[in-house]
């Protein structure tokens, strides 16, 4: 091989070099591509299940509890304002995204004093303390859909285990006759402010908001029937005096169908036939 072929051959072999070296740099940037998409996927997916596990969307512990759609543009333009004691007034706001059961807004004026709800049910009576003077917009609009009768009729349409101990209900969309399937979406038409966050536990026996972000409180809440390990982002409003056995029992049924996060639907319903306020000395 003369000196010229050999310097073509040397040439060749270092094009060829190139071309190789440019593949596999294409060829690993498009694996990073794949990879970096699927580790976005993987977050993504991770957050939802967080934001439903913790009571996002409206939907426990919701949830994220629930699990969750973002807010209309409609609704970025209005904030529920929190409690004016000068007035006595709570700032409810319309929220269109997921309404299922619009009854109406409640009124801006709210009753502070010392309050019981009774949930009637299929199993028995769930009596809860309401704390109306650290949460009076929270317990302001249940004293409202109670009166309208807007849980009557409903089932508790999500169970979490011992590791995530809530019972979640107030999805109009949960039909008690099992007709309404339900993603824990439903709510009432309005959304107001989260109460009483600072230093909130949700120990055995707390009652509070489900939402799927801050300020987007609606009408689904969660029962604690054990320790839940929760930060604190759910309006904690009350605690059970009666019935906690109830929720217990039904704990042990277990779930139809579990979930990625391992919470479903209840095997033993729980169906709201009634919701009541009364006044406490």
């Amino acid at each position: 091989m003369s000196g010229k072929d050999r310097q073509k051959q040397l040439a060749r072999e270092h094009y060829e070099r190139q071309l190789q070296r440019r593949a596999e740099r294409e060829t690993r940037a498009k694996r990073m591509t794949i990879i970096g998409s699927s580790v976005a996927t993987v977050v993504v997916v991770g957050a939802v299940v967080a934001a439903t596990v913790l009571l996002g969307g409206e939907d426990p512990a919701t949830t994220s509890a629930s699990p969750e759609p973002s807010a209309p543009a409609s609704q970025a333009a209005a904030e529920p304002k929190a409690f004016d004691p000068a007035t006595g007034t709570c700032g409810y706001v319309a929220s269109p995204g997921g309404v299922v059961k619009d009854v109406g807004t409640p009124p801006a004026k709210v009753d502070t004093s010392p309050k019981a709800m009774t949930l009637a049910t299929n199993r028995g009576d769930i009596v809860i303390e309401l704390d109306a003077a650290k949460t009076p917009c929270t317990v302001g609009s249940f004293a409202f859909l109670a009166e309208k009768g807007y849980f009557d009729g409903t089932r508790c349409h999500r169970l979490g285990s011992d590791q995530f101990p809530v019972l979640q209900c107030g999805d109009p969309l949960a039909k008690a006759d099992g007709k309404g399937a339900t993603d824990g979406q439903g709510g009432p038409g309005y959304r107001f402010v989260d109460e009483n966050l600072t230093g909130a536990k949700y120990t055995r026996g707390v009652v509070a908001m489900a939402n799927s972000g801050p300020n987007t409180n609606g009408s689904q809440f969660f029962i604690v029937y054990g320790d839940a390990e929760l930060g604190p982002n759910y309006t904690p409003f009350g605690t059970v005096t009666k019935g906690l056995e109830i929720v217990d029992k039904v704990n042990k049924g277990g779930v139809i169908t579990p979930g990625g996060d391992g919470t479903g639907a209840p095997k033993e319903t729980v169906e709201i036939k009634d919701v009541t306020m009364s006044s406490k000395s």
